[in-house]
């Protein structure tokens, strides 16, 4: 007999479920197989520790968030920094690597074109040569191989009179601090933030120092020759070739700007929550290459001349960040909040004036216009035109003075003949003393002297 299967309801009292009884064969005894048993639990206990267990997780949770992205140590300014000029660098060999590609890939299909061949008049006069940079390092006496950097004492002396100029316009004038809050509460603004304030503004005390200056042939798309090789006179030639100036910045100062706004929270319903937030950012140091070149104006285009100004990727720009949130309890220099702003403040710089971006500011004409004359005859004129207007102006303030005066003295004297005409009525007026009253024949005792019973005698 094969073994076979049967199943089997358990007696009243034991554990409840099925217990499967295995028959042997040859009338074998059959064996019973131990019944597990399962723990079962009240709905409201699983239910109580499922809501215990969550409340803890999510505490759990919110204090890891605090700890460690909150509260969590920054790493050192120089870590930071290094990593910042690794990322920079590394964007900057991949635009280089692209842009050689696409000039490769230009070049092959400029090669594959036939030229075209045009007939020159013999009318007309030959131009003269155009003017390369190599003529004018030639004609200028200056080697790029061998010159040495220059100091700028004299560009560091002018630079500090701008600057000392501009702050000194900006302490009795309130423009700078109405365009910066108009900038900062323009319409790129989220909602969720209020009104932006200004309530602190320092400009800084110091002044940049340039120096190690030197001039670099570079293409048209700003990359160099490569540095330490001889000048090639036919990659001067070449259409858009330019020179640029590079030079050493560093700036060691405190320039402060301080903000304070409300995080507004509007939902589910507007304005559920305010939240005070006051943020104050400082540079305290700026140290890179500036690099400065001149685009040559373009007659056909319309186009003026322009400068253009960069900042090479091996910069530098350190920051002090002070934070306060709350209005009871309140957060005080939050790391995670510095670390936020610190790296919004390096991307706003990188993607305007680091390389490969530029900044571009189109120059006025440079030749002689009549309107922009100043001195010799006309400041001549104009001297005597103030001095006439001053002389007039004292003229009028003596006249007036004068007229005052006069007028002082007639109110003066119409005064003192108002009051000598009032005291004149008083003296008449003024009743008898009793020495003035005497007896004459005729006349009743007490009265008048010369007023009789009838009347004036």
């Amino acid at each position: 007999m094969d073994k076979a299967l049967t199943d089997r309801q358990l007696a009243p009292g034991s554990c409840g479920l099925n217990r499967r009884e295995f028959c042997a064969p040859n009338n074998q005894a059959p064996t019973y197989l131990p019944c597990p048993r399962v723990l079962t639990l009240p709905a409201s206990l699983s239910f109580t520790q499922g809501l215990i267990l969550g409340q803890i997780s999510v505490v759990l949770l919110l204090a890891a968030f605090i700890r460690f992205f909150i509260f969590g140590d920054a790493p050192s300014p120089e870590v930071t920094a290094a990593l910042r000029a690794t990322e920079r660098r590394s964007r900057s060999l991949a635009h280089k690597k692209s842009l050689l590609s696409l000039r490769t890939s230009n070049a092959r299909q400029a090669a594959q074109q036939p030229a075209l061949n045009k007939k020159k008049s013999s009318i007309l006069r030959p131009s003269p040569p155009t003017l390369t940079i190599g003529s004018i390092l030639s004609k200028t006496y200056y080697k790029v191989d061998s010159h040495q950097p220059e100091s700028l004492d004299w560009f560091n002396v002018l630079v500090a009179q701008t600057i000392a100029q501009f702050r000194s316009d900006a302490q009795h004038d309130d423009a700078i601090l109405t365009s910066l809050t108009k900038a900062l509460n323009g319409t790129s603004r989220p909602d969720w933030l209020d009104e932006i304030r200004v309530t602190e503004l320092s400009l800084g005390e110091d002044f940049p120092i340039f120096s190690n200056c030197r001039i670099i042939p570079v293409d048209e798309d700003g990359l160099d020759f490569g540095s330490g090789k001889p000048l090639d006179a036919n990659a001067t030639t070449k259409e858009g070739t330019r020179l640029q100036a590079r030079m050493d910045v560093d700036l060691s100062d405190m320039i402060t700007i301080a903000l304070e706004t409300k995080m507004l929270l509007n939902f589910p319903k507007r304005l559920s929550a305010v939240l005070p937030v006051a943020l104050a950012v400082s540079v305290v140091r700026f140290s890179g290459t500036l690099s400065i070149s001149f685009v040559p104006s373009n007659p056909s285009e319309n186009t003026p001349t322009k400068m253009t100004f960069t900042f090479l990727d091996d910069y530098r720009l350190d920051f002090s960040i002070r934070s306060l949130m709350g209005s009871r309890s309140r957060l005080q220099d939050v790391p995670k909040i510095a670390q936020l702003v610190e790296s919004r403040l390096h991307r706003w710089f990188d993607e305007r004036c680091v390389e490969p971006r530029f900044q571009e500011i189109a120059l006025p004409s440079m030749w002689p216009r009549k309107k922009n004359t100043r001195g010799g005859d006309e400041t001549i004129a104009d001297v005597e035109r103030s001095i006439e207007r001053s002389i007039n102006k004292v003229k009028g303030a003596e006249i007036a003075k004068d007229l005052r005066a006069e007028a002082r003295k007639e109110v003066e004297a119409e005064a003192d003949a108002r009051a000598d005409r009032v005291h004149d009525q008083l003296r008449f007026r003024r009743r008898p003393r009793a020495e003035d009253a005497f007896v004459m024949p005729g006349s009743m005792p007490g009265s008048m002297p010369g007023m009789g019973v009838d009347g004036p005698t």
